[in-house]
């Protein structure tokens, strides 16, 4: 088997600071490959950073452990240095060294007798040569970004763990950025670890993606099956925006807070309490008799994604641009024929109502 890889067996933390029964990580299992960009996405909070920390060696665990090339680097009672992983890392603030230029700041981790082609060669494969003196404060938010990644390449590490490397930075420089990263780590023989809390950045460039919720992992896959096959309603909703609603059997039929659902006798929902589906399964309609509340709406190009809200429950409406609906107009709604749904929990089909 090749060892040339990251494991992270069963980890759980917390910090003394908070309060003992809450768990900042529970159980945490994943594994990069070689050569592997793979994305870590939830909301704030969920504990994305602290598994960053704990794999760079700025932490400990309160169980698990972790391995590194076949090496243990990690457990409740052995940390290996963070300087001594040969991990980079790169912050959200970049954290270059002010007082150094471009050239000092990349070369900082390498050592002095080593050859500075591999700097080198990397200001060049990031297109930041004519850059090689200046200061950070010179620099523009994507000429830092692309500093910060040369210097975390610089020494030759096989890993390095990016801690939502583009969120300070505008659409276009971070969509051009995010697009050459896996190119860059190609030529660098280099695998990653990318915290965002963007599931469509992580969708659009990682192999595999963890998706986390208060310390726990939801599912871990690539791109393609938590599309098609999201394990749970907090994935559907979070990676996929989809909106999801309880469901019930009531006289041989299938009832949400909208309404009936036309599902094929066939279906046994007898396990099943939650239906989820897309912006576009769903219509609405202007009613003054209507039980549901525009609350929002977002021009998207062509059409509006419009927020609604009914018996509590928040959903989103993919709407024609050509109508108008404003904030606190009352709606009805109602399913579209032939559209997709998910059903949950147990073994997650997809049905058409």
């Amino acid at each position: 088997m090749n060892i040339n890889h990251l494991c992270v067996d069963g980890i759980w933390h917390k910090y003394r600071s908070i309060d003992s029964g809450k768990w900042t990580l529970q159980s945490i299992c994943l594994d990069i490959k070689p050569g592997e960009l793979v994305g870590l996405v939830g909301p704030s909070g969920c504990g994305k950073t602290t598994l960053l920390r704990l794999i760079a060696g700025f932490e400990k665990p309160t169980s698990g452990k972790i391995s590194f090339q076949g090496i243990e680097v990690t457990t409740p009672t052995r940390i290996l240095p963070p300087e001594r992983r040969g991990i980079g890392m790169v912050f959200q603030d970049y954290a270059l060294f002010p007082h150094l230029n471009v050239w000092k700041n990349v070369c900082f981790g390498i050592a002095k007798s080593s050859n500075t082609s591999r700097a080198n060669w990397l200001l060049d494969l990031l297109g930041i040569s004519e850059l090689k003196f200046r200061y950070p404060h010179e620099l523009s938010g994507g000429q830092r970004q692309r500093v910060a990644l040369a210097r975390a390449l610089a020494p030759g590490t096989s890993l390095i763990l990016l801690d939502e490397p583009f969120c300070s930075l505008d659409q276009e420089v971070r969509i051009r950025l995010r697009n050459e990263l896996s190119s860059v780590l190609k030529s660098c023989e280099t695998a990653a670890l990318f915290v965002t809390h963007d599931s469509q950045e992580a969708l659009a460039i990682c192999n595999r993606i963890a998706v986390m919720e208060q310390g726990f992992i939801h599912q871990f896959s690539t791109p393609q099956e938590l599309v098609s096959r999201p394990l749970t309603p907090f994935v559907g909703r979070f990676v996929l925006q989809r909106n999801s609603l309880p469901i019930h059997l009531k006289n041989n039929e299938y009832f949400t807070p909208i309404g009936k659902i036309p599902l094929s006798d066939s279906i046994k929902l007898k396990d099943v309490d939650t239906i989820m589906f897309d912006s576009k399964a769903i219509s609405i309609s202007l009613s003054s008799s209507g039980n549901a509340i525009v609350k929002s709406s977002e021009f998207c190009y062509n059409h509006w994604i419009v927020t609604i809200m009914i018996s509590n429950y928040k959903l989103r409406v993919w709407y024609e641009k050509e109508a108008k609906l404003g904030i606190g107009d009352k709606c009805e709604v109602s399913f579209i024929p032939n559209q997709s749904i998910l059903l949950f929990p147990g073994s997650i089909k997809t049905y058409t109502a």
